[in-house]
């Protein structure tokens, strides 16, 4: 129930006034979302920076207290862990001075109402769904709080103190610059750029391969590429069976094996919202090991050779650290906080998404598939800055780039659901297998694909040649097309591995 009147403690100075500003249903929303679903809804209250201060009302404060001390030490928690824990922790403390003394007293818990009033939390909470959206109204409240609480600080120095008005002024400005200082910011100082910018290119110029960007392992990519860079939002589409997770799970065998030019294993995060973990574990084992998995698959008998391969592929790939969530029909803010998570636990270097289209985002699912792509796409590319990491996304190009047949290939007006992939995207690659839009100047490549860099921010565009091997499900880099020979719409072309 709302408070008729409440005071502000203002350096000891009591003051009734109107009732802070606060939301008890939103408080609620916040600790029941939690007590519901504490992973996600409390890495999104960590995020926010939101602390116990934030609650208002002081049962809350408590519930939500306990609950950051369960979660720092990784326990579960839910209705019976809480009510467990805050059993066991006592409401008083015990002098500090007196170290044998025993707390005496009520419990946590029972100085809260009881189990009951964290029973009333879950049937109060409408939806885990909109916790972003209560920890907001929460967040809001609590700044309003703080502001009032400054300004009235304030105002009983202009009545009290007899330091001068420029003095009362300073500190003043100084208590309101101190709340800003709970706001995330990414502002950073032009000098400390350039000194920055400065250490980028000693770095490049001293023979870092890893200075401008992560490696991909093919050297076709990282020249024009020059690495996969931090914050950045790659976008590589194809149609379907042209190779697009093929070459994005290539790329992340690479990167967690070492294969890269500095040797140096780096862990991965990989959301398959298509395939599941086994199949993909048995791609990237066949590829490898260099053995068709279509043979296995068929149950024929395998040679030794094969054997010794996949057994040492096995012990290779065992140690390799790569974390693959398959969840199907993921929400985009729910996939946000799960890389959240395991850039916090694992330290992951790149995150790769297959793929985009099949992301959700309730909040705009409404609103019509093209709007929920943008906000889909927006978040993606908020996420790659926020985490400080490139991130690959796979996408479906449509069924326009086919009709075209010799005719120039998929465009980037061919990325599929919105022109908002295209505008977030800092690097767009458009990939293709000559043989399958029967391009006739390559009809005697039938093992070449090319990936052609349509847009990239920081860097050329252009063709990028890769050989795929089919069978392997393997790309390695290739020679450009050399050599032509045109007779009677003949073609040769001359194209070799590296």
């Amino acid at each position: 129930m709302p408070l008729e009147d409440a005071s502000l403690n203002i350096d000891g100075i009591e003051v009734l006034d109107r009732v802070p500003p606060y939301s008890q249903e939103a408080e609620i929303g916040v600790l029941g979302s939690i007590l519901l679903d504490y992973a996600r809804s409390l890495d999104l209250c960590l995020h926010s920076q939101l602390d116990e201060e934030a609650f208002y009302l002081p049962t809350h404060k408590t519930i939500y207290e306990c609950m950051l001390k369960m979660y720092s030490t990784q326990k579960v928690i839910d209705l019976v862990t809480l009510s467990e824990y805050m059993a066991s922790v006592p409401d008083k403390k015990p002098n500090r001075w007196k170290k044998d003394e025993i707390p005496e007293g009520p419990s946590k818990l029972e100085a809260i109402g009881g189990p009951i009033i964290l029973e009333q939390l879950i049937n109060s909470t409408p939806t885990v769904a909109h916790v972003e959206y209560y920890i907001g109204i929460v967040r809001e409240k609590y700044m309003r709080r703080k502001i009032i609480n400054c300004a009235r600080k304030t105002e009983n120095q202009c009545y009290t103190s007899p330091d001068p008005a420029d003095k009362i002024l300073g500190i003043a400005e100084q208590s309101f610059m101190d709340i800003t200082k709970d706001q995330r910011s990414t502002i950073m100082s032009w000098s400390d750029t350039i000194n920055s910018t400065i250490l980028q290119i000693e770095k490049t110029t001293s023979g870092d391969k890893t200075a401008n960007g992560l490696p991909t392992g093919l050297k076709n990519l990282d020249r024009k590429f020059l690495g996969l860079r931090p914050a950045e939002m790659v976008i590589i589409a194809a149609r379907p069976s042209q190779g697009k997770t093929s070459l994005a799970m290539n790329i992340a065998e690479n990167i967690a094996l070492g294969n890269v030019s500095d040797h140096k294993p780096r862990p991965i995060a990989m959301f398959s919202l298509e395939m599941s973990t086994a199949s993909l574990a048995m791609r990237m084992l066949c590829c490898n090991a260099r053995v068709s998995s279509f043979v296995l698959s068929q149950g024929l008998h395998v040679s030794g050779d094969w054997h010794k391969k996949l057994v040492k592929s096995a012990a290779d790939l065992r140690k390799a650290p790569l974390y693959i969530d398959d969840t199907g029909g993921l929400d985009v803010m729910e996939m946000r906080a799960r890389a959240r998570r395991m850039k916090q636990k694992y330290d992951i270097q790149l995150i790769i998404i297959d793929y985009l289209q099949l992301l959700n985002c309730k909040e705009y699912s409404h609103q019509g598939r093209q709007i929920e792509t943008m906000a889909i796409s927006s978040n993606i590319k908020s996420m790659a800055k926020e985490l400080d990491i490139p991130v690959i996304a796979l996408s479906q190009l449509s069924r326009a780039s086919e009709t075209r047949g010799d005719k120039g290939g998929p465009k980037l007006s061919d990325l599929r659901d919105s022109g908002a992939i295209e505008q977030d995207a800092d690097v767009v690659c458009l990939l293709r297998r000559p043989i399958r839009y029967k391009e006739e100047k390559y009809a005697d490549t039938p093992n070449l694909a090319i990936v052609d860099v349509a847009k990239q921010r920081n860097g050329p565009t252009g063709e990028v040649y890769l050989h795929f091997e089919d069978q392997y499900t393997l790309f390695q880099d290739a020679d450009n097309p050399h050599s032509y020979r045109d007779e009677q719409q003949n073609t040769t072309v001359e194209v070799s591995n590296v």
